[in-house]
């Protein structure tokens, strides 16, 4: 792979992508965007104000009326060039990934690049095929048929840990149902967004059915929510500002898909296998340094497990190594910024009044000491209701806790305020069965944790949020449904105008 990939360069015309064209934003205010292995600044760009997202407004729904008579054929085809052009460019981008995010290389070679590739496959397929009801005689003198129809501008809202996957899950099913989208990256993390802009343009997209715009949530944000030309919004964040988002979008009485925040149980049973629950607990509670909402971030041990899961998983994570994001032998990169890790240490240090730290719990010195690092870190002892376990902390923390009967383990596996992801743990089909349908969860693995695929959804129940992205499920989001009924009498004076006319025929 070629590091010497020159950002500067590649966005000296700006960091807003709004009908074809790279542009400067009109904020007045400036943004770094942070190398957060080293917090060296890679790039400097405008912010988008209120007017960029008004033009990129404007130029998506100049963009609608031929992209949404486009055949699904015409959609499936730009959509086939743009996995190849994704292809092409799969260097660039993981690159720029790990640069921007501090995903380890393998990461973002092996997972974020690869999964957005296959979800521009798939939505290319999926743009031929629309279900809906049957036409037929419903009511014996019509015939009544379903359409499914674009929405129009969507304005959706990625968040920073995963820039190019979220990007993905917003752009492709949108554009493949035949609306045109208005995208508000994290201002932090811009480079792949526009990067996939570029692509999908030079694989056909029409200029303005994606557009870019590179702002702060408080301006940007705000607006594209609550702007009258936006018939959607989906946002992927937290729970809070998600709260917000609905808030916003009440305005305009518009469409919302929010993916928001996580907790996710792992539930280990006492019959699971031993060697793989470790393994699972640690690769999920660590994935892309723990900044996953779906990141096993509770694992709930049943008692003749759990001192041994204890101390299986302490032993594991200190094998994990940390280090340059480059390097192919790490293992775990930094924090997305020195912010966040001093967030994830406030967490860990305020448990060590009412718990243990079995393992980690700190930054680590020398040459990692100027990234945004933080040490994968194992928390026991905590009660259910502390903060430890109930808060969201979006770092490479995992709490472990015990229980005693299934009954209690599925209980505690819902007693949070979030339903995103979960697993189940256990040789016993009828258990695992138990804890599928009773967990409370927009996805539930068993003997697994994190693995997603493009045919089937995700997306949370309770505090987490509604609606899905990836899948056939996705792709209905963004259609409207229209119910056609057609007259098959020819009659004038049909039965039911009795009951306005009664007796007068």
């Amino acid at each position: 792979m070629d590091q010497r990939f020159d950002v500067t360069e590649r966005f000296a015309e700006g960091a807003q992508f709004i009908a074809g064209s790279l542009r400067t934003g009109t904020s007045g205010r400036g943004q770094d965007v942070v190398d957060p292995a080293t917090g060296d600044t890679v790039l400097r760009y405008d912010l988008a104000g209120t007017g960029d997202v008004d033009d990129a407004v404007a130029a998506a729904a100049r963009a609608f009326p031929d992209w949404a008579r486009a055949t699904p054929a015409e959609r499936s085809d730009t959509l086939h060039r743009f996995a190849a052009a994704l292809a092409e460019d799969a260097e660039d981008l993981a690159y720029a990934e790990s640069l921007n995010c501090g995903k380890p290389v393998k990461l973002s070679t092996g997972f974020d690049v690869p999964g957005t590739i296959d979800n521009a496959a798939f939505f290319a397929g999926a743009a031929r095929h629309l279900e809906g009801r049957a036409a037929g005689e419903y009511s014996g003198d019509h015939t009544s048929m379903i359409r499914r129809e674009p929405l129009g501008v969507v304005g959706s809202i990625a968040p920073w840990n995963y820039p190019l996957q979220m990007a993905a899950w917003k752009v492709l099913p949108a554009v493949a149902a035949g609306n045109t989208i208005v995208l508000k990256p994290a201002e932090i993390t811009p480079l792949t967004s526009l990067l996939f802009a570029r692509a999908a343009q030079r694989a056909g997209l029409p200029d303005g059915v994606l557009n870019i715009v590179s702002g702060a949530g408080r301006d940007a944000g705000e607006h594209l929510v609550g702007h009258p030309d936006v018939a959607m919004t989906s946002f992927t964040g937290s729970t809070a500002v998600g709260k917000r988002v609905a808030e916003l979008a009440t305005g305009t009485v518009k469409r919302i898909h929010l993916e928001l925040g996580g907790k996710a149980p792992f539930v280990v049973f006492d019959d699971a296998d031993l060697e793989a629950a470790v393994h699972g607990a640690v690769a999920g509670a660590l994935i892309n340094t723990g900044q996953d909402c779906t990141a096993a971030t509770r694992a709930y041990v049943q008692r003749p497990l759990y001192d041994a899961f204890v101390s299986g998983v302490a032993d594991l994570m200190a094998t994990v190594r940390l280090g340059d994001p480059f390097d192919p032998a790490t293992d775990l990169g930094p924090l997305i910024s020195h912010a966040q890790r001093d967030r994830v240490a406030g967490f860990v240090e305020r448990a060590r009044g009412y718990a243990t730290v079995v393992t980690g719990g700190e930054a680590p010195g020398g040459d990692l000491a100027k990234g945004a690092y933080y040490r994968p870190t194992l928390i026991a002892g905590a009660a259910q209701d502390s903060e430890i376990v109930q808060a969201e902390i979006f770092g490479p923390v995992l709490a472990v806790l015990p229980f005693d009967s299934d009954d209690e383990g599925l209980a505690l596996a819902n007693d949070t305020p979030y339903g995103l992801a979960a697993s189940a743990w256990s040789r016993d089909v009828y258990r695992t069965g138990r804890a599928v349908r009773e967990i409370n969860a927009g996805c539930v693995w068993v003997n697994d944790h994190i693995p997603i695929i493009s045919e089937m959804p995700h997306g949370g129940a309770k505090a987490s949020g509604f609606g899905k992205d990836m899948s056939a499920y996705s792709f209905e989001e963004y259609t409207q449904v229209k119910h056609v009924m057609y007259d098959n009498t020819g009659v004038a004076r049909k039965d039911w105008h009795r009951t306005v006319f009664g007796d007068r025929g």
